[in-house]
C-alpha cells in the first residue's frame, strides 16, 4: 500500500486484535499523544497497536501561512462558517488509508478505533461518521463535528450505533466548549451514543481524562 502518511507505532501487546489510529492536532506530530499510552490503564483489554500518523504540512491561513503540519487549513477565527471542505475530505481519504492497511494486517474494522485531538478530533469524527464498516469507536479530544451542515446526508449507517467518547475543557480558549457541546448536540439528535466528559482544563489534556479513557478503551473493547 503506497502513499502512506507517516506513522509512529506503538503495541501494547505482541499480535494485536485491536488498533487505534489518533491524530494529532494543528502545528503537532505524531509524537504528540505517545507518551499518553504508558498513563493509558489498560490491563483488562486485547493487545492493541497505536498508530500515530503525522498530518501532511500546509500554510495555514490564520497563522499568517506560515507552513506546519496540519489536517485541515483553519481559515479565520470562526471554524464554523468557514471551512477547509478539500483539506478535510483529502485528510479523510489518507485516514481511509490507514484504516484499510490495519484490515490489510488482519485486524477488522470492528476493532479499529478512531481518536485524535483537536484537527484530529475533527478529522476523527468526519471520518468515522462516514466510514462504511463498523468501527469499534470515536474517541474524540477537544474538538467537533466538521462540516456539520452535511453529516446527515453523508453519514453511514454503519456506524450509527458506534460509541463516541467526546470530551472537552470548559476553559478551552481556541475552541470554546459550546462548540463541542453543540457537537455533541448533533450527534445526538441523530442518535448516536454520545459519553459526554467535560473537564476543568484549557485547550489540553488532563489525568482525569486520562482515567476516563481508560475506562472508556476498556468498556468498548470487552463489548
Amino acid at each position: 500500500m503506497s502513499n502512506l502518511l507517516e506513522t509512529i507505532e506503538l503495541e501494547s501487546a505482541p499480535q494485536p486484535t485491536v488498533a487505534i489510529i489518533w491524530m494529532h492536532g494543528l502545528g503537532a506530530d505524531a509524537n504528540d499523544f505517545v507518551p499518553i499510552v504508558k498513563e493509558l490503564d489498560l490491563h483488562d483489554c486485547p493487545a492493541i497497536r497505536f498508530v500515530f500518523p503525522n498530518a501532511p504540512t500546509m500554510p495555514v491561513t490564520i497563522n499568517g501561512g506560515y507552513v506546519m503540519r496540519a489536517w485541515y487549513d483553519i481559515l479565520g477565527t470562526d471554524i464554523a462558517k468557514r471551512e477547509d471542505e478539500k483539506g478535510l475530505r483529502s485528510s479523510q481519504a489518507e485516514i481511509e488509508k490507514l484504516i484499510a492497511r490495519e484490515i490489510a494486517r488482519g485486524i477488522p474494522a470492528n476493532r479499529i478505533i478512531l481518536a485524535g485531538f483537536s484537527q484530529g478530533c475533527a478529522m476523527t469524527l468526519q471520518t468515522g461518521l462516514r466510514y462504511p464498516e463498523k468501527l469499534a469507536g470515536l474517541l474524540c479530544l477537544s474538538g467537533y463535528v466538521p462540516l456539520r451542515d452535511v453529516v446527515a446526508t453523508e453519514r453511514s449507517v454503519a456506524n450509527q450505533h458506534t460509541p463516541i467518547f467526546l470530551a472537552h475543557g470548559r476553559a478551552d480558549p481556541v475552541i470554546h466548549i459550546q462548540r463541542a457541546e453543540q457537537s455533541r448536540d448533533l450527534l445526538k439528535e441523530m442518535g448516536y451514543p454520545v459519553a459526554w466528559h467535560e473537564y476543568m482544563m484549557q485547550h489540553s489534556v488532563c489525568q482525569e481524562e486520562i482515567d476516563d479513557i481508560g475506562n472508556w478503551l476498556r468498556s468498548v473493547l470487552k463489548a
